[in-house]
């Protein structure tokens, strides 16, 4: 006398297409997870995936540092940054020279008005340097703003001035990889700014900071301060 199968303790097989014990319909038996259909992702388990970063994936290196390996961005060099800053300080040096000469030119022209013969001549030399020396002041205050809102609103809304935009580098939020904005922006403008009322050593000590980061990021004061750095920018 047959007792079927000695792992079947009931001498029962399931019948053709149903499940097997302890399965309820319609679930996948246990041990190795089902294929999905053809042309259907498969789901992995654990936590769901976090969508992509513009820039890829920030892989920390050993000692804490950041690589950008594996499609991420490319810290930019400190000899770019310098390059950028060369343009940027070269096209407002132009501008700084011609404000300059015109003022010069206002003054020469005032003085040439005044008759060295006449009783009222200092005072008229007087007059004309101070008309020149207000002139100045105002046209020196305007360039100060105009390269106030030049940093700072380029670097909010497009990412770099046209120095950094002409070496291929620009400025992003380090956690995002977007543009830093507004508020940022002017954190890491303002900060150099600060430092050079230190006879301009403050200053910089915030622009050679990035070399002192340990990060791997080359993030100087100004950066970490406005949570930024700066990236190449991609070929895309």
């Amino acid at each position: 006398m047959s007792y079927g199968d000695p792992n079947n303790p009931y001498g029962q097989q399931p019948p053709q297409g149903q499940p097997g014990y302890g399965q309820a319909p319609g679930q996948p038996g246990y041990g190795y997870p089902q294929q999905s259909p053809q042309g259907v992702p498969q789901q992995g388990y654990g936590y769901p995936q976090q969508p992509a970063s513009p820039y890829g994936a920030y892989p920390q290196q050993p000692g804490g540092g950041y690589g950008y390996q594996g499609g991420g961005p490319t810290v930019a060099s400190m000899g770019r940054r310098f390059g950028a800053r060369v343009i940027d300080g070269l096209a407002f040096g132009i501008i700084y020279g011609i404000l300059l000469a015109i003022g010069i030119a206002g003054l020469v022209g005032a003085a040439s008005d005044c008759d060295p013969n006449s009783v009222t001549y200092d005072s008229c030399m007087n007059d004309a340097g101070s008309d020149s020396m207000a002139a100045m002041a105002v046209g020196f205050g305007a360039f100060a703003v105009i390269g106030l809102l030049y940093e700072w609103l380029m670097t909010a809304l497009v990412g770099g001035t046209l120095g950094k935009l002409a070496v291929g580098i620009r400025v992003v939020n380090a956690d995002t990889g977007q543009k830093p904005g507004v508020g940022a922006a002017f954190v890491r403008y303002i900060i150099p700014i600060l430092g050079s009322l230190a006879c301009g050593i403050g200053a910089l000590l915030v622009y050679l900071s990035p070399f002192w980061d340990k990060t791997g990021r080359q993030q100087g004061w100004h950066d970490k301060a406005a949570k930024t750095m700066v990236v190449q920018r991609s070929n895309n």
